[in-house]
């Protein structure tokens, strides 16, 4: 893995070891980032189930203001600090972590007064109910700024809920066996 563009072009990354976390991999970021390329630059942005960070890493080697990283695992944890060390950034100022469940941590960034303005979302493809569970937290709590987007990463065969919430999915990008849905509260917001 590896940071594909931006300010920390081509620096190594580093993933936990055994099969518990599925890293996105390059080409379906370089995907990914080049449809929101035009939202991330000073961006609040929140990357859910992170693994090792490697989504919310790429949003900060391209210009995003501060990410939110959020992962209850202690070594993906471990691995997303050693990356954000490796790059030089500072937690507290350049991202923050927060080791709970997410609904949990959601709960608390809306008490912080947080909204985001991308938030990527990427659960173990298995527990399927995760993935609407998420989709209808983020549509329902204050926690997105206006015109935010919402992407999540599921297997191609996955059926996703086209709307959660108030979010409404406005676009659906498959590559391999694994997909990208696009929601946003205003389905004119997509891109």
């Amino acid at each position: 893995m590896r940071i594909i563009a931006g300010q920390f072009r081509s620096r190594r990354l580093v993933a936990p070891e055994g099969l518990a976390t599925r890293p996105t991999s390059d080409r379906l970021r370089e995907t990914l980032f080049n449809v929101l390329q035009r939202r991330i630059a000073g961006a609040e942005f929140a990357d859910l189930y992170a693994g090792s960070g490697a989504v919310g890493l790429e949003a900060l080697s391209r210009g995003a203001r501060r990410v939110h990283f959020v992962e209850n695992a202690k070594a993906p944890v471990a691995a997303l600090k050693k990356n954000a060390d490796s790059l030089g950034l500072k937690q507290g100022v350049d991202y923050r972590v927060e080791m709970r469940g997410v609904e949990a941590a959601l709960r608390a960034m809306v008490a912080a007064g947080v909204e985001f303005d991308v938030v990527f979302l990427d659960p173990p493809y298995e527990p399927a109910v995760e993935y609407e569970k998420t989709l209808r937290l983020l549509g329902s709590l204050p926690v997105l700024a206006a015109g935010a987007v919402v992407v999540a990463e599921h297997a191609r065969r996955q059926v996703m809920p086209v709307e959660a919430g108030s979010l409404v999915r406005y676009r659906l990008l498959e590559q391999g066996d694994a997909a990208l849905s696009f929601y946003s509260e205003d389905s004119l917001a997509g891109e």
